[in-house]
């Protein structure tokens, strides 16, 4: 019997023993040691998801030991250590042969179809061995980092799409885990001038240790006169929403520069209000508005990278630990910003 965090029913989540796990041929079984929150996992707890059938483990930003390995698998030996995300490709449509894995139609998921990293133990199917974003943890990495590589391959995935080049000048609205990590992929990528924006004064002071070029309390100031007075008037080549706000939505337009892309990095709870786009400055600026959402494997083994030689900082941003006996608290630290990025040991 293994210790998990189970989700029953919406908003009661209850730790208690479960049968182990097993595995087959071409599976693999991960001794989780540390599992993060994403605001997702919040949202899945409160309101539920399509893709979640109660009883389920949630949690996606998995790190831990491989423990055991089924027959066939030779990607993995016992004793290596992996890290996980969350969107696993089916391998076979079009879109996942495309390497577009976030955009199939089935749309698996560890911690949403899948059994997700609230446990001590995590089977990892034959799909998501196959096709899935389980890569090695590079040497001298630890697992507290590891987590991250999942909502940093997110924020490489935004910015691909954002067709980010050396030199642009980029808007983060919302100094979140994911706004942060947007500002250092972005720095590791080669933008030259990057702004943070963040109504909450305290969670900008956590966010000044990380290498935005100016930081905007929009508490206090207009945003959009902010970003055009730092850029002079040019506006910004690519703004980018992490949060979910539709004035950040429509700011965003507002401030960007011709030929600029507008990415809808976080998406709106349901019952948000319309967003109002004036078509004229997308018409007279030849701009591009977009939205990305998840990510591809090959996104998280960059993400990984990215951390081990130091391009992207992340010390500093796991702010909380819990044990998954206090996975209550976790949530409740999540949800109220406490801090930046929650983690949970099992």
């Amino acid at each position: 019997m293994m210790r998990a965090a189970v989700l029953e029913e919406l908003e009661r989540l209850v730790v208690k023993q479960v049968p182990d796990p097993e595995i087959g041929p071409g599976e693999i079984l991960v001794r989780v040691r540390a599992c993060a929150v994403c605001g997702s996992d919040v949202r899945i707890y409160h309101h539920g998801n399509p893709r979640v059938k109660p009883p389920q483990i949630l949690g996606h930003e998995i790190a831990g030991d491989v423990v055991a390995v089924g027959a066939g698998v030779d990607k993995f030996k016992v004793g290596d250590r992996v890290a996980t995300a969350a969107d696993v490709p089916c391998g076979v449509c079009d879109y996942c042969r495309a390497g577009m894995g976030n955009n199939c139609a089935i749309n698996y998921a560890l911690g949403y179809q899948f059994q997700g990293g609230f446990a001590e133990l995590l089977a990892l199917n034959r799909i998501t061995v196959d096709y899935g974003p389980v890569h090695h943890i590079p040497h001298g990495m630890s697992y507290e980092t590891a987590t991250l590589a999942e909502p940093l391959a997110c924020c490489l995935n935004g910015l691909e799409r954002s067709f980010l080049a050396p030199g642009d000048s980029v808007l983060v609205i919302g100094a979140g885990p994911a706004g942060i990590l947007l500002v250092e992929a972005a720095k590791a990528l080669g933008a030259t001038q990057v702004i943070l924006a963040q109504r909450s004064r305290r969670r900008l002071e956590l966010a000044r240790q990380f290498r935005a070029d100016a930081l905007i309390a929009t508490e206090k100031q207009e945003l959009v006169a902010a970003v055009m007075n730092f850029t002079a008037g040019r506006g910004v080549d690519i703004a980018i929403t992490a949060c979910a706000s539709p004035e950040a939505q429509e700011q965003a337009l507002a401030v960007i520069a011709p030929r600029g892309r507008v990415n809808y990095f976080g998406g709106l709870p349901r019952g948000s209000r319309a967003v109002g786009l004036d078509s004229n400055v997308i018409h007279y600026k030849e701009c591009y508005v977009h939205g990305s959402h998840g990510s591809v494997p090959r996104q998280h083994r960059v993400a990984l990278d990215l951390l081990a030689n130091g391009q992207v900082r992340s010390e500093g941003l796991i702010t909380h630990r819990f044990a998954l006996e206090q996975i209550a608290d976790a949530f409740a630290a999540q949800e109220g910003r406490l801090g930046l990025k929650v983690l949970v040991e099992p």
